[in-house]
Formats: structure tokens, sequence, C-alpha cells
């Protein structure tokens, strides 16, 4: 995971060590599981990997996916009533930064609209009325814009829900904040991805497990967090991006039997 990681003596580090549970409880017995598990980061620019593992029931397979992530599966095919998969790690931050280069892949793919990133005319409407210029700085207006009209609320919104419905619904979480944010940039005409990772801010409104937008502007990647308005990365620990939260859900599966399913999940990012 060393890749392209170099700093001075005049640059300032920050390390984080992360813990992510996430424990599935079956109804009943199931069986033949697969899990595809998006929770490793990458060493790149700003962010170095001192290590990290994932721990998980069954055999696992490795690789890569089209977006340049690292895609680990995880198969069971032993009957089991409860799942676990930790991941855990040491990473190390260079602030501070203002923006990302990264070249896995041609940027205009994040031009691409998908079903939970698609605009509908209110939307292209408040786009056009709050964005007052077509730079960084206009971006970021358009991004406190949204926060006013789209409240953090916990609870409000649900993990499939749409950029169009949250924008209805005026509340939502930084998944909603995210691709309202992506919709209307991209109808726009910025290439806008969609990343998942980790946040430390101690007095931010939403911490550990996050999702926030990088922007493409003058061949930079620029970190838009709406639900903290934050437009540098210097507490952001980028896992995965995509042109949705569903390139980039954390943990998806498919099984056999079990009935009912009950999830439980908690994070942990401590600075050291």
């Amino acid at each position: 995971f060393m890749i392209n990681f170099q700093f001075t003596l005049k640059d300032k580090t920050m390390k984080f060590m992360i813990h992510h549970q996430t424990q599935y409880h079956y109804e009943h017995f199931a069986k033949h599981c697969v899990q595809y598990i998006r929770m490793t980061p990458q060493s790149f620019g700003h962010q170095y990997v001192h290590h990290w593992s994932i721990d998980g029931s069954g055999n696992t397979q490795q690789q890569k996916d089209g977006f340049g992530n690292i895609w680990m599966t995880c198969t069971q095919h032993e009957a089991h009533q409860d799942l676990i998969i930790c991941a855990q790690g040491l990473v190390e931050l260079i602030h501070p930064v203002d923006y990302i280069h990264d070249d896995r892949i041609n940027p205009a793919i994040y031009l691409q609209s998908t079903f939970a990133t698609q605009c509908n005319i209110n939307m292209i409407a408040f786009a056009q009325q709050y964005l007052t210029a077509y730079n960084q700085q206009g971006l970021i207006d358009l991004a406190h814009a949204l926060a006013l009209y789209m409240p953090y609320t916990t609870g409000a919104t649900h993990v499939n829900m749409t950029a169009i419905e949250a924008f209805t619904q005026q509340q939502g979480v930084c998944q909603d904040h995210t691709q309202v944010f992506i919709a209307m940039c991209r109808y726009l005409g910025f290439p806008a991805r969609y990343v998942s990772g980790y946040l430390y801010a101690p007095e931010a409104i939403h911490l550990a497990s996050h999702a926030w937008a990088e922007i493409y502007l003058n061949q930079k990647w620029y970190c838009f967090d709406i639900s903290n308005l934050m437009f540098q990365p210097n507490s952001h620990i980028q896992i995965a991006v995509g042109r949705d939260y569903f390139d980039v859900a954390p943990i998806r599966g498919v099984r056999e039997q079990g009935g009912a399913e009950t999830m439980s999940c908690f994070v942990h990012v401590l600075a050291c």
C-alpha cells in the first residue's frame, strides 16, 4: 500500500486508529452467504495506511473493482445465525491539504447520472439559484445553501432513498447530502463522485463512518462535506469512491434462508 506518499519536515501529520465492526443476526440458520466488502483504505497522496486488516468468517478473496477500490469477497457455506465482520487499522494523514490528485480512472465517468443521483426540475432550479460562480467558491456557496435547506436529521431517510426523494423531504444524513450535491454538480457539468470513509473531527455534526462528495476542478479533486461544511480532507480517511452509495457500500451480500435479519454496527476513530 505504499503509493506516492511523500512529505517533508514542514508537513504535519496525524495518525488515526480505526475500529469498525458490523454484526448480523438471522432469525433462522442461513447458509451459502456471500458478502462483498469495501472497507479497505489505500495509500495515496496525503493518506498512508500503516496497517489494515479485515476479519470475517469463511473464505476470502481480494481484488479491485472498476473504480480502483479494494473489494473483498467473503464466502461462508456452513449454516450460521451470526456473522461478524471487523475492519481495523492505523492510517496517517498529511495536513493541511486543499485537494487530492487521483488519476485511477477518467473523471468523465463521474459525469454519469445514476438512478440514485438523478436531478429533477426543483433541484435544477435550486442549483442555478445558489451557484454563484463556476469554481470552487461557487460550489461552496451552493453547499452552504443545501445544508440550510436540508438539515442533518437522523432517522429521516433510509439507505435506498434517492437524491430526488431526499431533496423533496428537505432533510437527511450524510448519504443524502452527498447524493443530492453530486446530482446537482453533474447537472452543472462538474465530474462528481461519492466517497465513503471515516471522519475525525470532535466539533463536527457527524463523526466516524461517513460520506462526502469530491468534485473535479482544474484536474484536481476537491472535498465537499455538506453535512459538516468542511472543504478540506484533513480529517477524512477515504475508503472507496464511486458514482453513488451503491458503488461504495461497505457491505452488501446475498444468502440462502435465514429469515429476518438484524444488523448492528459501531465505529471508533481515535487520534493517536
